[in-house]
């Protein structure tokens, strides 16, 4: 079984939700416990990615958890949206 690649994960999850595609940046921040990828996205596609009460972005942490390495030493992978409403 091969690992799967993270980040082109989100990046093939993402884009088709988004009105600029072309904004989307996704950076991986290493920690002892987690594999952190925070995704930025254009201002306007903030709603389109979170969804209504958070549902789009619940789904999507679902998936990115869940193709995740399950070796017993394998960190945990967390998904943040970079939220420039506030």
């Amino acid at each position: 079984m091969t690992e799967t690649n993270i980040e082109t994960l989100i990046r093939s999850l993402v884009t088709p939700l988004l009105k600029h595609p072309q904004a989307l940046s996704i950076t991986q921040e290493d920690d002892l416990r987690y594999h952190r990828y925070v995704v930025d996205v254009a201002p306007d596609d903030v709603g389109r990615l979170i969804g209504r009460q958070g549902h789009v972005a619940a789904a999507l942490r679902t998936i990115v958890e869940g193709a995740r390495s399950r070796r017993t030493n394998s960190k945990k992978v967390r998904l943040l949206i970079n939220d420039h409403r506030h």
